[in-house]
Protein backbone atom coordinates (compact mmCIF):
# COMPACT_ATOMS: atom_id res chain seq x y z
CA UNK A 1 0.00 0.00 0.00
CA UNK A 2 2.90 2.36 0.72
CA UNK A 3 4.04 2.28 -2.90
CA UNK A 4 0.50 3.01 -4.07
CA UNK A 5 0.39 6.07 -1.83
CA UNK A 6 3.72 7.37 -3.05
CA UNK A 7 2.66 7.04 -6.69
CA UNK A 8 -0.51 9.06 -6.15
CA UNK A 9 0.10 12.69 -7.17
CA UNK A 10 -1.88 13.91 -4.17
CA UNK A 11 0.40 12.08 -1.71
CA UNK A 12 3.11 14.76 -1.92
CA UNK A 13 0.53 17.44 -1.23
CA UNK A 14 -0.75 15.52 1.79
CA UNK A 15 2.79 15.08 3.15
CA UNK A 16 3.57 18.76 2.64
CA UNK A 17 0.33 19.76 4.36
CA UNK A 18 0.97 17.44 7.33
CA UNK A 19 4.53 18.74 7.71
CA UNK A 20 3.20 22.31 7.79
CA UNK A 21 1.08 21.58 10.87
CA UNK A 22 2.71 23.08 13.98
CA UNK A 23 2.09 20.00 16.14
CA UNK A 24 3.08 17.41 13.53
CA UNK A 25 6.57 16.75 14.97
CA UNK A 26 5.13 16.33 18.47
CA UNK A 27 2.38 14.03 17.25
CA UNK A 28 4.89 11.88 15.39
CA UNK A 29 7.17 11.54 18.42
CA UNK A 30 4.20 10.74 20.69
CA UNK A 31 2.93 8.05 18.33
CA UNK A 32 6.40 6.50 17.99
CA UNK A 33 7.51 6.72 21.62
CA UNK A 34 4.23 6.17 23.47
CA UNK A 35 1.23 4.92 21.54
CA UNK A 36 2.92 2.25 19.42
CA UNK A 37 4.91 0.98 22.38
CA UNK A 38 1.79 0.66 24.53
CA UNK A 39 -0.34 -0.77 21.71
CA UNK A 40 1.71 -1.99 18.73
CA UNK A 41 -1.38 -2.99 16.78
CA UNK A 42 -2.91 0.48 16.60
CA UNK A 43 -4.37 1.46 13.26
CA UNK A 44 -4.24 4.79 11.45
CA UNK A 45 -7.92 5.33 12.24
CA UNK A 46 -7.40 4.70 15.95
CA UNK A 47 -4.46 7.11 16.16
CA UNK A 48 -6.45 9.73 14.28
CA UNK A 49 -9.34 9.42 16.74
CA UNK A 50 -7.17 9.20 19.85
CA UNK A 51 -5.13 12.30 19.08
CA UNK A 52 -8.02 14.11 17.39
CA UNK A 53 -5.92 14.66 14.27
CA UNK A 54 -6.85 14.29 10.63
CA UNK A 55 -6.70 10.88 9.03
CA UNK A 56 -4.24 12.34 6.51
CA UNK A 57 -1.82 13.41 9.24
CA UNK A 58 -2.05 9.98 10.85
CA UNK A 59 -1.38 8.33 7.47
CA UNK A 60 1.74 10.44 6.95
CA UNK A 61 2.97 9.66 10.47
CA UNK A 62 2.50 5.91 9.98
CA UNK A 63 4.15 6.02 6.56
CA UNK A 64 7.20 7.89 7.86
CA UNK A 65 7.54 5.67 10.94
CA UNK A 66 7.40 2.59 8.73
CA UNK A 67 10.13 4.03 6.51
CA UNK A 68 12.25 4.85 9.57
CA UNK A 69 11.78 1.29 10.83
CA UNK A 70 12.82 -0.18 7.48
CA UNK A 71 15.89 2.08 7.35
CA UNK A 72 16.86 1.09 10.89
CA UNK A 73 16.49 -2.62 10.14
CA UNK A 74 18.59 -2.24 6.97
CA UNK A 75 21.32 -0.51 8.98
CA UNK A 76 21.22 -3.31 11.54
CA UNK A 77 21.39 -5.98 8.82
CA UNK A 78 24.54 -4.48 7.34
CA UNK A 79 26.35 -4.71 10.69
CA UNK A 80 30.04 -4.01 11.25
Amino acid sequence: MAQELERNPLWLILVETAHALPLYPSHKVYVRNTLLIEEPGLTVDEVSQRLDISLGEAMVIFHELKNEEETTSEDTDEGP
